[in-house]
């Protein structure tokens, strides 16, 4: 069956890079819609309960695995998704594309992160899923359980940075670099609040999910304005072709 007109119109419009962009926007998307009904329902418990016993001492849930040194190092991974860390990381980045003169760039990032720690209050607001009780808490927390507020921000943050900066930088090894850390800390801080007992796996795979299609939608936004000569153009890497005008 042929594709009607104007969405073969769109897809003709749409760069093939934009296109695998929205595809995995609406996965990740789909996975977090599909976490938050599982969990509603309760079918995630067994789950969710094998997962975290997992990681504590047989016969002992009081005690998680690898001993004092893990811990420590869980608590200190745990912190880098804090609301501390990530606001000091944000205005040294801000400060930084401001330096560049890319302030609209700077912007863009800023509202980003607000715009995605509302979302996270709002979700964690709507869902109102307490937190685990199976083992005790490696650390204070105060808000609800889902989604996992440090896996979601710190996918939001530390991505959306990764891209912003990412932006600026012609080598395309030093992009997939920043991206890469990026991730790699998202999901480490994301296993620290497993291995915490603060958090049931689900509220991380759902922090993930939706920190993630919030990221890769931001750059999404920043690619269309650059475009359209709304914030500052990213930075050709050498042998990139001129970026067409009305394309995303």
């Amino acid at each position: 069956m042929p594709l009607p007109q104007p969405v073969r119109a769109l897809f003709q419009r749409l760069e093939a890079t934009t296109l695998i962009a929205i595809i995995v926007i609406a996965g990740s998307l789909w996975a977090f819609i599909g976490l938050a009904a599982e969990m509603l329902e309760g079918d995630l418990h067994a789950f969710d309960e094998a997962v975290l016993l997992s990681l504590r001492v047989p016969g002992d849930p009081s005690l998680p695995i690898g001993g004092p040194q893990l811990q420590v190092a869980m608590r200190d991974l745990t912190a880098l998704g804090g609301v501390t860390a990530l606001s000091l990381l944000v205005l040294v980045v801000l400060a930084f594309l401001v330096m560049l003169r890319r302030r609209a760039s700077a912007l863009l990032l800023l509202v980003a992160i607000l715009g995605g720690q509302g979302l996270s209050h709002l979700a964690k607001a709507g869902f109102d899923r307490p937190r685990p009780d199976l083992v005790p808490h490696g650390v204070d927390v105060m808000t609800a359980s889902f989604p996992s507020g440090h896996s979601m921000m710190s996918a939001i943050t530390y991505l959306t940075l990764a891209v912003m900066l990412a932006r600026t930088e012609r080598s395309l090894r030093v992009r997939v670099y920043f991206v890469a850390v990026a991730a790699v800390l998202a999901i480490l801080i994301g296993v620290s609040r497993v291995y915490l007992g603060v958090h049931w796996p689900s509220d991380v795979l759902a922090g993930w999910s939706l920190g993630a299609a919030w990221a890769l939608g931001v750059w999404l936004v920043a690619r269309w304005l650059a475009q359209r000569g709304t914030i500052e153009p990213e930075k050709s890497a050498p042998g990139d072709p001129a970026p067409e005008t009305g394309k995303i």
